[in-house]
């Protein structure tokens, strides 16, 4: 299958991109599978994408069959640059349309719901404030607010490593077992 692996840390130190990013491809090479790798920050110096990458990040979601979109949280949202993407891409028209129920109201329909999509989020916090005082509002968001109208409604998966900062080593290798384990359930291999 065709993997789109989007990258969105500006950092190549980081767990983000040294261990989530390269499980998930190494996970995909090692199974012979077709990838693409996205660095968004490696690409972009502003937050203003051009036509042409328009045009071409575009022609790179029609051709994935999976996406797995890795970004560390800050201010409870995605990075600037994963925010950007979302909002110059997945535009009306191409990502989903508004399907009219009265003559002032529509809801929103998937034009992307064929993918098979996988989400990263690391966290500085911990688990326990994110999920009770705030409601896990970076996921809800991001679940709701985007991948709804999207890719339709439970058809993502989002998984969140928590207090990455200050976790141990071992601990970041539990977090990358989980990753492997879940990109080879998505190649149905156990």
């Amino acid at each position: 299958m065709k993997n789109l692996i989007i990258i969105a840390h500006p950092n190549t130190e980081s767990f983000c991109y040294n261990g989530i990013m390269k499980t998930i491809r190494e996970t995909l090479e090692t199974n012979k599978e077709e990838v693409y790798l996205l660095d968004l920050y490696k690409e972009n110096v502003t937050l203003e994408f051009g036509e042409d990458k328009v045009k071409e990040y575009k022609e790179l979601i029609t051709w994935s069959e999976r996406i797995y979109f890795i970004s560390p949280v800050w201010w409870f949202r995605t990075t600037p640059m994963l925010e950007s993407f979302f909002d110059q891409i997945f535009t009306p028209g191409f990502a989903y349309k508004f399907k009219p129920i009265t003559k002032v109201y529509g809801i929103p329909q998937p034009l992307l719901s064929d993918k098979k999509v996988r989400t990263y989020l690391t966290h500085g916090a911990p688990a326990l404030p994110v999920l009770t005082l705030y409601l896990n509002s970076v996921k809800l968001r991001l679940v709701m607010g985007v991948y709804s109208f999207v890719f339709g409604w439970f058809k993502t998966k989002t998984r969140q490593f928590w207090s990455v900062p200050f976790v141990s080593h071992n601990e970041r290798m539990i977090y990358l077992e989980k990753v492997k384990h879940e990109v080879q359930c998505d190649l149905k291999i156990k």
